[in-house]
């Protein structure tokens, strides 16, 4: 079993796993993230896996020296986080639809606000005045809010915002994001499932032929790598090499992430 997709804390479990692991059992308890941003750990006090974002939905499994055991619900992802990130589980109606906006105490622009929200994050309107939205939490501008069920047309327009946002491992936000992050935040900004790491990205859509032309929105693959086609010849990724998101000639990273890593290109997808 991959561990980033089996909800098993190695002491606990979510009773779909019965009879194919010794565990205690557990329907689990729904929750919500409750910061900006919260590290999905793969030990208590380990190394980051992913990065879950403002209200996305978790199933905690298990808690454990003031880390909870949780899988997502976006993509299945398990790992422990910090307790204090968890927040009640509740209704949401809308999501942050531009790269990053602000939660404010008030309805002014010049209060010092009370943190960050990024893409894709999950909040409950419970009115709009003018241009600000009011949530439990604070009030946002309605204008980088749209409706929960309603997606970008185009996963590409939605990664080119994130276009010289710093690299940053297992980072899902213009704050910073890795490669598989990019692609992730993008395809789920356009309403499609997409799973958190690379190598599990290349089992998303159909393999394209090596005789085929690149359309916008392919996927490339590396040895833990991937890209998004821009353009036939061109791709946008998320790239350890620049430490930013970048715009790239196309046979230019093939040769140089060949030439200085010996790395080949693997595999070509549409998702």
């Amino acid at each position: 079993m991959d561990r980033r997709l089996t909800p098993f804390s190695g002491r606990k479990a979510l009773t779909v796993l019965q009879g194919q692991v010794a565990a205690s059992f557990t329907e689990g308890e729904p929750a919500r993230i409750a910061p900006a941003l919260a590290p999905l750990l793969a030990n208590p006090g380990g190394i980051v896996d992913r990065t879950l974002i403002h209200g996305d939905a978790v199933t905690v499994i298990d808690r454990r020296d003031g880390h909870a055991f949780v899988q997502a619900a976006k993509d299945g992802y398990c790992g422990w986080l910090p307790e204090a990130a968890l927040g009640p589980d509740g209704p949401v109606t809308h999501r942050v639809s531009s790269p990053a906006t602000h939660l404010y105490p008030a309805q002014n622009l010049k209060a010092p606000p009370i943190m960050p929200l990024y893409l894709n994050a999950r909040v409950q309107v419970l009115s709009v005045s003018g241009k600000w939205a009011e949530t439990p939490a604070g009030f946002i501008d309605s204008s980088h809010l749209a409706p929960e069920g309603s997606f970008a047309a185009d996963p590409v327009a939605v990664a080119e915002t994130m276009l010289h946002a710093p690299y940053l491992w297992a980072g899902n936000s213009v704050s910073g994001v890795d490669c598989s992050g990019l692609v992730q935040l993008s395809l789920h900004a356009a309403g499609r499932p997409c799973p958190g790491d690379s190598d599990l990205q290349r089992s998303l859509g159909t393999e394209v032929p090596e005789d085929e032309p690149f359309r916008r929105g392919d996927l490339i693959f590396w040895k833990g790598h991937v890209a998004l086609l821009a353009a036939p010849d061109t791709i946008l990724h998320a790239t350890a090499h620049t430490m930013r998101v970048i715009r790239e000639d196309l046979q230019t990273a093939i040769t140089r992430i060949e030439a200085r890593e010996g790395l080949p290109v693997i595999a070509r997808r549409r998702p």
